[in-house]
C-alpha cells in the first residue's frame, strides 16, 4: 500500500524522522537521507519503505559497530550478540563482516589480549579457555593464544596453587592462624609465623603469600 511522506522533521542526534498519514514512520540517518532524495508528499511503496529501511538500519548497525570497538576488543561472535539486541541478524552480520574487513575485527589478536588480560587476574587456563569458548573463539585460536600466553607449566602450578588455597581455607575453619602455607616438593606445609619472622626481607609485591594473607584479612607486618 503506497505511503505518502507529509513530513520529514531532523532529530537532535541529526537523523530525518519521516512521517507519513498515520505518523511516524521511522528516521533515517543523514547519508541515507540526502542520498535517496524523498522529499515531503513523495508516495513510495512497501517496498520502497523497507528498502529505506534497511539501508539506514545497515548505516547505524555500522555506527553502533565502531562505537563498540572504540570502548574494547571484541570477538566477532561477541559483537555479532550484542549488535543482534538492536538489530536483526542479517543487518548484524553486515555489520560485523564490515568490520572484518577494516580489520577492526580479529579472533587471534582477540583471544591473546583476552587470555593475557585473565591471567594477570589470576585465572586459570581451564577457566580461560571457558570464557574465550563462551564469547565464541574457535577452538584453534583459543589453543594457539592459551599456549602463547600460559606455556605448558601453568596448569601445574595453577593445581598447586588451588591445593594451596584449600588448605589455607581448612586452616581458617578450624581456627588455626599464624602459620604460613606452602608446596614443597608437591607436598603442603606450614610453618609458624614466629618461626620464621627476620628471616624473609623486601617481599615482592605478587607474592602469593600476600595474596592469600589479603584474602584472609590477616596483616603480615
Amino acid at each position: 500500500m503506497p505511503t505518502t511522506i507529509t513530513r520529514i522533521q531532523k532529530t537532535r542526534l541529526g537523523r530525518f524522522s519521516l512521517y507519513g498519514e498515520e505518523g511516524f514512520l521511522f528516521s533515517l540517518d543523514s547519508e541515507t537521507y540526502f542520498s535517496c532524495g524523498v522529499e515531503e508528499g513523495d508516495t513510495l511503496t512497501d517496498n520502497d519503505l523497507a528498502a529505506l529501511r534497511e539501508k539506514s538500519d545497515a548505516r547505524k548497525a555500522k555506527d553502533k559497530a565502531l562505537q563498540y570497538l572504540s570502548l574494547r576488543l571484541y570477538g566477532e561472535r561477541e559483537l555479532y550478540d550484542k549488535l543482534c539486541l538492536k538489530f536483526d541478524g542479517p543487518t548484524s552480520a553486515a555489520a560485523v563482516a564490515e568490520m572484518v574487513r577494516l580489520e577492526l575485527l580479529d579472533d587471534a589478536r582477540f583471544a591473546a589480549q583476552k587470555a593475557a588480560w585473565l591471567k594477570t587476574r589470576h585465572k586459570s587456563r581451564r577457566e580461560t579457555q571457558r570464557q574465550l569458548a563462551e564469547k565464541g573463539v574457535d577452538r584453534n585460536l583459543i589453543d594457539e593464544a592459551l599456549d602463547e600466553v600460559y606455556g605448558d607449566g601453568d596448569e601445574r602450578e595453577e593445581i598447586d596453587r588451588l591445593i594451596r588455597r584449600s588448605y589455607a581455607a581448612k586452616l581458617v575453619e578450624i581456627e588455626r592462624y599464624g602459620v604460613t602455607v606452602a608446596m614443597v616438593n608437591r607436598r603442603v606445609t606450614e610453618n609458624r609465623l614466629a618461626d620464621i619472622a627476620g628471616k624473609t626481607r623486601n617481599v615482592p609485591e605478587n607474592c602469593e603469600l600476600l595474596s592469600v594473607a589479603r584474602r584472609m584479612g590477616v596483616c603480615l607486618g
